[in-house]
């Protein structure tokens, strides 16, 4: 069922009006690569099968998940993935905003905001490789998604074999599958974690403008001291929050930090026995994360993905140092619990998350 399908049936107007989201970034999307029918149906029969191998080789290397069915992924288009992106989002966060009917103007207002996210979603649909999706497709295992011309052109471009950057791709978004559903209250966690904070967006806006002199002095402050010029946009975040919604804020950076890092080092360690091109493939998918021209490097640090290519480097070195000292079932102790999730100060300083959990 379609997001905007769901708020029909429950009587309710989400604050974004995610039919014109859809409608919006399948105008702009491009199609993707031409390539000849019989190399895309290969493409996706391989994608398909990979998947399932991808998993198996996780959970031999993390010990997570390991009496769990195994699932195939979906592989789709661009178009596709945003329509199931679309679903995810507004199943994760519509309850946790206002809903437009509740105020003046309140369809006018989710219509703009569903534009909006429109055209975000637009941008990273070009982008995006594959997405474990939690809260979309299957209420107990959600919805692992493999976009093929996505990988198909970042393949491509990286001049690297495809069955190896397939099976890469693969294992991250397979890690990421066994992350929610072999940790039972991972999904409700996060989801509540996201209610919190977005539930607080209107007392920020709200407190943003009797706070605006001290606003206005920490950003130029912070400019001053970045190398950059600009705090950027969770820099920016923030200085807008209340310490309350701070503190939700700071638990999500963590978690997500952490769940980005452990899947992109399980992908690198599981090795080049299962992907001899492996070392190669993220010398030069790391540069390309760096690239692009100057309109591509402003849209993705508005929309914040600079600070996500950091969370990967960021939390692929916490889960390396914790390996190195405790193991993996050592590290795995991150998984028992909310309290042992490592906090926002503990990913720069893995050491310290060690002496807390492991009382080293």
């Amino acid at each position: 069922m379609s997001a905007a399908a769901a708020d029909q049936q429950n009587g309710t107007r989400s604050p974004v009006d995610w039919g014109i989201a859809v409608t919006t970034a399948q105008k702009l999307i491009k199609p993707g690569p031409s390539v000849p029918m019989e190399e895309a149906e290969r493409s996706v029969a391989q994608l398909r099968g990979a998947t399932d191998a991808a998993e198996t080789h996780v959970r031999e290397l993390t010990g997570l998940g390991l009496d769990l069915p195994l699932h195939p992924g979906d592989v789709v288009d661009r178009r596709r993935w945003v329509e199931a992106a679309a679903e995810g989002l507004a199943a994760l966060t519509d309850g946790a905003l206002p809903a437009g009917q509740n105020r003046p103007m309140g369809g006018v207002l989710a219509g703009s905001a569903g534009v909006q996210a429109g055209m975000v979603l637009a941008f990273l649909g070009g982008r995006v490789l594959g997405q474990y999706d939690p809260f979309g497709g299957d209420p107990q295992g959600g919805r692992l998604l493999l976009v093929a011309p996505n990988i198909m052109a970042a393949q491509r471009a990286l001049d690297v074999p495809a069955e190896d950057f397939q099976m890469w791709v693969c294992l991250h978004e397979c890690t990421h599958r066994l992350q929610f559903t072999a940790v039972p209250w991972l999904r409700g966690y996060f989801a509540g974690e996201v209610s919190r904070f977005l539930s607080g967006l209107d007392e920020t806006a709200t407190g943003a403008f009797t706070r605006l002199p001290e606003i206005i002095k920490q950003i130029r402050r912070r400019a001053d001291d970045s190398e950059s010029g600009s705090p950027g946009p969770v820099g920016l975040m923030e200085i807008l929050q209340t310490p309350q919604q701070r503190e939700v804020f700071d638990r999500l950076i963590a978690l997500s930090t952490l769940l980005e890092g452990h899947a992109d080092h399980v992908m690198d360690a599981v090795g080049p026995s299962v992907v001899p091109s492996v070392a190669t493939i993220r010398a030069r998918f790391t540069q390309r994360r760096r690239g692009g021209g100057v309109l591509d490097r402003l849209l993705r640090s508005l929309l914040g993905v600079d600070a996500k290519v950091k969370q990967y480097a960021a939390g692929a070195a916490f889960t390396r140092y914790v390996v190195d000292e405790v193991g993996m079932t050592g590290f795995n102790r991150v998984w028992e619990s909310p309290e042992t999730v490592p906090l926002r100060s503990e990913i720069a300083d893995p050491a310290a998350w060690v002496r807390r959990v492991h009382g080293r």
